[in-house]
């Protein structure tokens, strides 16, 4: 019998697997953040999840009177999850660096600041960064700037005393705001494991094991593989086996791993012959549901649809089948990305630029390695064509600016199907991953209002 939530009884088990979910999904639960319920809930098991998200995850909760902060063991880099403007939009390198900036400012700052005042600080900070930079004087820069600050404000690090951003934002000649400092949320929001200035790739901030004190000798290596695959299973949409080495391959399919999983969370975990997935299909604990509403979900789907339907072909029709990138090459090629925007001799040459599609290469003419997993393979020039009949059939219900562009809802819907891994991006086109069978034959139809 799984030892996990052992102390606990069965009337009290889901209301316990609530407060896993919630401090899972939000790793700094504050007195306002997400709701104002959820600190309270937290901090309820906090003696029991420290034990338990600890044993079976490898993850140190740390609670203090108005904050209970997860800090997760980090295994990968994962661009799925990024922070979120007031629209809704991922943040881009221009407002994280607005982020990091403002709390740096804020740690100079007393109890209450002025947003003008806040905006010159981090602006001295910006201008000393070839490339950054941060001119009050433009409406995009202080978008940014805002952006990062209403961040923090929905975290509960800053508070409205008066005044408004919006308004700061749009003139702020005539316009301001003041914010109340709350300390112990804004010493939450940032809690690096390492030393950060140590660093000289993005990749030192993974093997977070050493950083939060796990085992060493073949015991507690063991150890720490289990809780790798009870973490990838948790973080991710499917756990491919194709994708884990020897040792970890035997984590995942061992029945401990279901067994603990689900009665920390309360989800059921779904085994098929390619891999394991947590099924959740409440959205209790899920960051993104899909299919969802919305323009590109919707697309994402149809599209999914067709895809699966090509991977399917026989004979002549039968699409050619490739080599997926592995964990490694898709770390690799992350940790590039960023590791160029990194500080060199004080330079960030690369942060005013846009970001860039992450593409990984495929040898289509390499000899298949023994044991090696191919996946059928479409074409960039396959995809635009069957978006276009999508939006020509469906196009009614899309939004009209997504609509006028294919090209960027296409990327936006293929980055989607990448985050929940029903395919993988590769150079010219994508392959289709084993889950996205589970989409094949979807039809829809466009409503029309009455």
């Amino acid at each position: 019998m799984s030892r996990v939530a052992e102390s606990v009884s069965p009337l009290e088990l889901a209301d316990y697997q609530k407060a896993v979910r919630l401090v899972l999904r939000h790793p700094l639960v504050t007195p306002g953040y997400p709701d104002k319920a959820a600190l309270a809930i937290v901090r309820r098991w906090a003696e029991q999840l420290r034990t338990d998200l600890m044993e079976v995850l490898g993850y140190r909760l740390v609670t203090t009177a108005d904050t209970a902060r997860l800090q997760r063991a980090q295994d990968g880099l994962d661009a799925t999850r990024p922070a979120l403007t007031r629209a809704g939009r991922p943040f881009d390198r221009r407002r994280y660096a607005c982020l990091v900036l403002t709390l740096a400012a804020l740690g100079r700052h007393g109890a209450q600041v002025a947003l003008g005042e806040l905006a010159d600080a981090v602006a001295a900070d910006a201008v000393r960064i070839d490339g950054l930079g941060l001119d009050t004087a433009r409406k995009a820069d202080r978008d940014a700037f805002v952006d990062a600050v209403t961040w923090l404000t929905e975290r509960g690090a800053l508070t409205l005393a008066d005044g408004s951003a919006t308004a700061w934002a749009g003139d702020p000649e005539r316009a301001e705001a003041l914010y109340d400092i709350d300390r112990e949320i804004l010493t939450a929001v940032h809690h690096p494991t390492r030393v950060l200035q140590h660093l000289t790739s993005v990749t030192a901030l993974l093997d977070s094991g050493s950083a939060l004190g796990m085992s060493a000798g073949r015991a507690g290596r063991r150890r720490d593989q289990a809780r790798r695959a009870r973490r990838l299973v948790l973080e991710n949409p499917v756990a491919y086996y194709a994708d884990a080495d020897a040792e970890l391959l035997g984590q995942l399919r061992a029945p401990a791993l279901a067994e603990d999983v689900e009665r920390l969370t309360g989800l059921g975990v779904e085994r098929r012959a390619e891999g394991v997935a947590l099924v959740d299909t409440s959205g209790r604990l899920s960051d993104i549901r899909f299919p969802g509403g919305g323009t590109v979900a919707q697309a994402a789907l149809l599209l999914a649809a067709r895809i699966s339907a090509a991977a399917q072909r026989t004979g002549r029709h039968a699409p050619e089948l490739l080599p997926a990138p592995t964990a490694a090459e898709r770390l690799a090629a992350r940790a590039r990305r960023i590791d160029g925007a990194l500080p060199s001799r004080g330079l960030i040459a690369e942060l005013a630029e846009p970001d860039e599609e992450l593409v990984y290469e495929a040898d289509g003419d390499a000899g298949q390695e023994p044991g090696e997993t191919r996946y059928p393979f479409v074409t960039d020039s396959w995809l635009r064509g069957q978006l276009k009949e999508i939006t020509g059939e469906y196009g009614a219900g899309f939004a009209a600016d997504l609509r006028g562009d294919p090209d960027r809802l296409l990327d936006q819907a293929l980055d989607l199907l990448t985050a929940m891994s029903l395919i993988a991006r590769v150079d010219g086109g994508a392959l289709a991953l084993p889950l996205l069978a589970r989409y094949r034959g979807v039809t829809a139809r466009v409503r029309t209002r009455q």
